[in-house]
């Protein structure tokens, strides 16, 4: 009798869930995930393996394909070929992680081809393939395209310098770390997402003990909106000259603090003598390297060397670079194709021309600059990234709207330490505590 109850209590269980799946799937993704998404994928998994590593050509035969009978070889299909070991399916936020062990003489490359037929016949968003291990493979299962529309589920811990911009097509948080990679390079057409993921960004620093400047040639039309948190804005090639210039004088007074103190970098340093973390935002880096008449050229020439120098002793002094661009191409000078190279973070949104993929991505990923190409225009937002790691992973930055840039900039205002700037005929240097 109580067998039969456990039974019926079971069978009603499964039909609740089996009723209620339709409203949890469209209300809350990740309990439907856990209740049933993951159970019944994992199920199709192991039903379907062995068919689809037979069919694509990846189970390997225990014997050979030919067999000598009297005097002749008689060539011909193995009988039950032996598909790759499939570990056990990991449940993870919104998908699956599944390890495979290789046969031997099987590489990761062999299962490359194979990604978009597992994607069908597990019935999921997409899978990627990871190898972190010798011998091993790492499929992972997204089980739908979480930058359909990107909500941030849970926050980090606040760390200096430390952002959360958005979501990964994995369905972790999109994190830009200066700590992690020093300077960062975004690239995006017009109405690509590119000036959202820096209004995003900026957002997240404003409460932080952290100096912001910024540098945006077109008339300052798109920083202006956090000016009220910017310890100094520069909105014309003169201005931005003059700023890097003392930015320059402010890296090298605290290199010279450090070497006096024994400290290899300002993380080092006492607290009492430790400086505030600097972020130089740069909007339409392009302007900066334009010129019409010799006199750019000088100029342009002294705006080159500054940021050059800044991305190069940066890092370990807390001055920190973030370039963002409609178009950051190699014909505007060898200068940007030596700044990219002390860019370490890449963000790749949709670009109007292949050059400016190509100096984001190209140098990093050509599978990464492939999927960078092909996003779309109904895909505003969605990106490329990459860090330090060598991964890459499309990304979507949360939407802030210029209302609430304001309202972020107002709030924290009192937290911009103030800069002598830009209304000083000679450069002073700032001092932060």
């Amino acid at each position: 009798m109580l067998v039969q109850l456990l039974w019926v209590a079971l069978l009603a269980l499964v039909l609740i869930l089996l009723g209620t799946a339709p409203g949890l799937r469209r209300t809350y993704h990740y309990v439907w995930w856990c209740l049933l998404g993951y159970p019944v994928t994992v199920v199709r998994v192991r039903l379907t393996w062995r068919r689809l590593t037979t069919n694509l050509g990846l189970a390997v035969a225990t014997r050979p394909g030919r067999a000598l009978l009297g005097d002749m070889v008689v060539r011909g299909d193995p009988l039950r070929p032996v598909p790759p070991r499939l570990g056990v399916p990991k449940l993870r936020r919104g998908g699956l992680d599944v390890a495979v062990r290789l046969h031997p003489g099987q590489v990761p490359d062999h299962f490359l081809s194979a990604v978009e037929a597992l994607t069908h016949a597990w019935r999921v968003h997409t899978v990627r393939l990871f190898s972190d291990e010798r011998g091993f493979v790492t499929l992972s299962a997204l089980a739908w395209d979480p930058l359909r529309a990107p909500v941030v589920p849970y926050q980090l811990k606040r760390r200096v310098l430390r952002a959360v911009v958005g979501l990964l097509e994995d369905g972790r948080v999109w994190v830009i770390d200066f700590r992690k990679a020093p300077h960062w390079l975004i690239v995006g057409a017009t109405r690509s997402g590119k000036s959202t993921l820096v209004a995003a960004l900026v957002k997240e620093l404003a409460p932080q003990r952290v100096a912001l400047f910024g540098i945006d040639l077109k008339g300052g039309m798109e920083l202006s909106l956090f000016e009220d948190r910017l310890s100094a804005l520069a909105s014309t090639r003169v201005e931005a000259a003059r700023l890097l210039a003392e930015l320059v004088a402010e890296t090298e007074a605290r290199m010279q603090l450090c070497r006096s103190a024994g400290a290899r970098s300002i993380w080092d340093l006492p607290a009492k003598l430790r400086k505030m973390p600097i972020v130089v935002i740069v909007d339409e880096v392009a302007e900066l390297y334009l010129m019409a008449t010799r006199e750019d050229k000088a100029e342009v020439g002294e705006i080159s060397t500054n940021l050059l120098r800044l991305s190069q002793l940066g890092a370990a002094l807390g001055v920190h670079l973030l370039i963002a661009g409609q178009r950051v191409g190699s014909d505007l000078g060898p200068g940007v194709t030596a700044l990219r190279a002390q860019l370490a973070g890449r963000v790749c949104h949709r670009v109007s021309d292949a050059g400016t993929a190509e100096m984001a991505l190209g140098d990093l990923n050509k599978d990464a600059l492939a999927a960078a190409q092909r996003i779309t225009l109904a895909e505003q937002g969605v990106a490329i990234t990459a860090d330090t790691d060598g991964q890459w992973l499309r990304a979507r930055s949360i939407h802030v709207t210029p209302d609430q840039a304001r309202r972020t900039a107002r709030k924290y205002a009192r937290l911009a330490p103030a800069w002598p700037g830009l209304h000083v005929d000679e450069p002073s240097e700032g001092v932060y505590v």
